[in-house]
């Protein structure tokens, strides 16, 4: 009989362990996409700067600028899943790489001290955007081994806790920079 009651301890004693765990692990991926979040919404509260900064210089390039102004709208629309968030972060992150690389053909653009501040701004922003997704991606990586790992598995399903996405980086941001071709531009 103390036999039983000691093993019955002791799997309440893991349960309670595990549970405590997988919050932990969901708290921490919560907590951390709201240090993304707040990453993004300082990049979002720049860009409008840097769009009006740059739109005279580049007129031809206005595509560029409206599609920048227009996904950034998209992405400060409240109630966005964060899967959203994150496609909308990949989508503005394609956009911005295409306004930098334009900014090259502009010698008097870059030249602007203004817009040098603005990217300057931008690039630390960036460092930090990358930074905050890396450890997003961790901590989705650690919640998503625990909720697929036995015996935590068991315990996730019962809690309904489901896989997080991680950052990914787009096709366009995998390929090589083409030096040569940045340097014949101006």
């Amino acid at each position: 009989m103390n036999l039983f009651i000691v093993i019955l301890i002791l799997l309440v004693v893991i349960t309670v362990l595990m549970y405590n765990s997988l919050i932990g692990k969901k708290n921490q991926v919560d907590n951390i996409f709201a240090s993304v979040d707040a990453v993004l919404k300082k990049r979002f509260d720049l860009i409008p700067n840097l769009v009006a900064s740059v739109e005279r210089y580049m007129e031809h390039e206005k595509s560029v600028l409206e599609k920048v102004t227009e996904l950034r709208a998209e992405a400060m629309k409240p109630n966005l899943t964060n899967e959203q968030k994150i496609a909308y972060d990949q989508k503005l992150s394609a956009a911005l790489g295409s306004i930098t690389v334009a900014m090259e053909a502009y010698p008097d653009l870059k030249a602007n001290e203004n817009i040098s501040h603005l990217m300057r701004s931008l690039n630390e922003i960036e460092e930090q955007i990358s930074a905050a997704r890396r450890a997003y991606n961790q901590s989705v990586t650690d919640l998503n081994n625990a909720i697929e790992m036995f015996p935590t598995n068991l315990l996730a399903g019962w809690m309904n806790l489901s896989r997080r996405t991680v950052f990914e980086i787009t096709l366009n941001e995998r390929q090589n920079i083409n030096v040569k071709e940045l340097f014949n531009r101006s």
